[in-house]
C-alpha cells in the first residue's frame, strides 16, 4: 500500500511513526493528515537509504535544493559534491534536474548518496534521450521514463499535467511567456501536434505507475509567472484549477500528491495566492519556488525570493524550493548552493515562528539567553549556520588582539547595552 492507502485504512506505518517522532506530534495526527491528503510522506520503497520526511502544515516547513548538471556546465562528481553541501546545510529534500547523457547513472549516484527524498522532472530525461537540436517530446517515451525512474527509487516527480492546450495562447500574451522548462516543452508539443497534454490525457496510466511504487506526484506549475507583470493572471489560475482536479483524482486512487506554486509574485499578492491554492486544491501541500518579490536583483535572488518564501510559509506553503544567488544568471556552484540553503532555512524557520508552530521559537529563546550570558558556544550551537557564525566571531577576536568573551566589537565594553542592563538589574558584569 502507499502511505495514503495505509492511512485511509487506519494503519499507522513505520514512516508515519518516524515522522511523528521527528516532528514531536502524535502518530495518529500524522495518519489523519496523510489520510486527508493535507500531508504527504514521499518515500519510494526502492530508495532504501532514505528517511521519511513529512510535508504539510502540521509539520515544520521543509526546504528543497535543486541540483543537477546542465548541457554546458557541471558533471556527476560536481553534483554529488553539491548534494553533500546541500545536505550539510540542512536540505530536507533534493531534486536532480540534470539534462544530457548518462542521466540514470547520475541519478543512481544521488539516490545512493542521499538520505533525504529525491525528486526528478521526467520530461527532462525524455528530451535528453531524443536526437536533434530541438527534439520533439515523445509521450510514449515519457511514460517509459516515469516508469523507469519509479523503479529506480525516485521518491517524487514533477509532472506538468495541468497545463492544457487552451492555456497556451493565454500564456503567450505575457511579457515572459512560459518560463518553466517542463511547461514550455509540453506547450510546444501541444501546439506542434494540435493535441491535448498527453500527461493529462493519460493520467490514469501515470497514476498506475506512481501507485505501484508509492511515488508522490508534485503537480508542476508549468505556467508559473516569470516576472511580476505576469503574476496572478488567467493562465496561472487556469492551470491551478486543473491541478485541483488532478489532486482529487490522485487522492481517489491512493496516490500521494502535492502542488507546486508560483515563481515571481509581488509581495502584496502572496497571501492571496497561497490561500487560493489551499482552497482550489483542498489543502494539498503547497511546494513553492520563492516567490521572487522583485525582478531587479540578479545576483541576490536568494534574498529577494526568501522574502517571499517567508510570507508564503506564513500563509500556506509547506515546502520551499530554494533559490541561489545564481538564479537567472547561471548554474550555481557549491558556495551558491550553500547560500541558497541557508537563506531558505532562515525563511522556513521565520515563517514557522510567525505561524505559531509549537516549539518553533525554542531555539530563538535559547539564543537570547545565550547572548545575555555572553555564552558564545551556546550561541553557535543555536545558529542556523554555526560555522559562519564562529568564523565571523573569530575575525573580531583576532582583530582586537585579545579575548573579548564578555562583549563584542559592535559597542565595545563601555557602551554594551547588555552589560548596562545587567548593572540596572544589580547583576555582576
Amino acid at each position: 500500500m502507499t502511505q495514503l492507502q495505509a492511512a485511509l485504512n487506519g494503519k499507522i506505518t513505520d514512516a508515519m511513526r518516524r515522522v511523528a517522532d521527528d516532528e514531536h506530534v502524535d502518530a495518529e495526527l500524522v495518519r489523519e493528515a496523510v489520510a486527508s491528503g493535507r500531508a504527504v510522506i514521499p518515500l519510494n520503497p526502492a530508495h532504501t537509504n532514505a528517511r521519511p520526511v513529512g510535508v504539510g502544515r502540521l509539520f515544520s516547513t521543509k526546504v528543497n535544493a535543486n541540483l543537477g548538471r546542465s548541457t554546458t556546465r557541471s558533471g556527476k562528481g560536481d553534483e554529488l559534491e553539491k548534494l553533500q553541501i546541500a545536505l550539510n546545510a540542512g536540505a530536507d529534500f533534493v531534486m536532480d534536474l540534470s539534462v544530457g547523457a548518462d542521466l540514470r547513472s547520475i541519478r543512481q549516484g544521488m539516490l545512493d548518496a542521499s538520505p533525504v527524498p529525491l525528486g526528478t522532472v521526467p520530461v527532462y530525461e525524455t528530451i535528453s534521450r531524443l536526437e536533434g537540436d530541438i527534439p520533439e517530446m515523445n509521450p510514449d517515451l515519457l511514460l517509459q521514463v516515469i516508469r523507469e525512474q519509479a523503479e529506480q527509487g525516485v521518491d517524487f516527480m514533477t509532472l506538468h499535467a495541468g497545463l492544457l492546450n487552451r492555456h497556451v495562447d493565454v500564456a503567450m500574451k505575457r511579457i515572459m511567456g512560459i518560463v518553466s522548462r517542463g511547461g514550455a516543452i509540453m506547450a510546444e508539443w501541444m501546439k506542434r501536434n494540435n493535441a491535448e497534454n498527453p500527461l493529462y490525457v493519460r493520467w490514469d496510466e501515470v497514476m498506475d505507475i506512481l501507485l505501484k511504487h508509492d511515488v508522490t506526484v508534485s503537480l508542476g506549475d508549468g505556467l508559473r509567472p516569470g516576472c511580476l507583470a505576469d503574476a496572478s493572471d488567467e493562465a496561472q489560475f487556469g492551470e491551478l484549477d486543473v491541478l485541483g482536479e488532478l489532486v482529487r483524482r490522485c487522492r481517489a486512487r491512493g496516490v500521494q500528491v502535492m502542488v507546486e506554486g508560483p515563481g515571481h509574485v509581488p509581495f502584496n499578492q502572496i497571501q492571496m495566492n497561497m490561500e487560493r491554492q489551499q482552497e482550489v486544491c483542498d489543502g494539498a501541500p503547497f511546494y513553492v519556488l520563492g516567490p521572487v518579490v522583485t525582478d531587479i536583483a540578479p545576483g541576490y535572488d536568494h534574498i529577494t525570493s526568501c522574502i517571499g518564501a517567508t510570507a508564503a510559509t506564513v500563509y500556506g506553503a509547506s515546502l520551499l524550493c530554494y533559490v541561489t544567488p545564481a538564479e537567472h544568471l547561471g548554474l550555481p556552484d557549491g558556495d551558491e548552493v550553500h547560500q541558497g540553503m541557508i537563506a531558505y532555512r532562515i525563511a522556513a524557520h521565520a515563517g514557522d515562528v510567525a505561524r505559531g508552530l509549537p516549539g518553533a521559537r525554542d531555539r530563538d529563546d535559547a539564543m537570547a539567553r545565550a547572548r545575555v550570558a555572553f555564552d558564545w558556544e551556546a550561541q553557535f550551537a543555536q545558529a542556523i549556520d554555526p560555522v559562519r557564525a564562529r568564523e565571523r566571531w573569530l575575525e573580531t577576536r583576532m582583530g582586537e588582539g585579545a579575548h573579548t568573551d564578555d562583549h563584542c566589537s559592535m559597542c565595545g565594553k563601555e557602551f554594551c547595552a547588555v552589560r548596562t542592563s545587567k548593572r540596572i538589574r544589580g547583576e555582576s558584569v
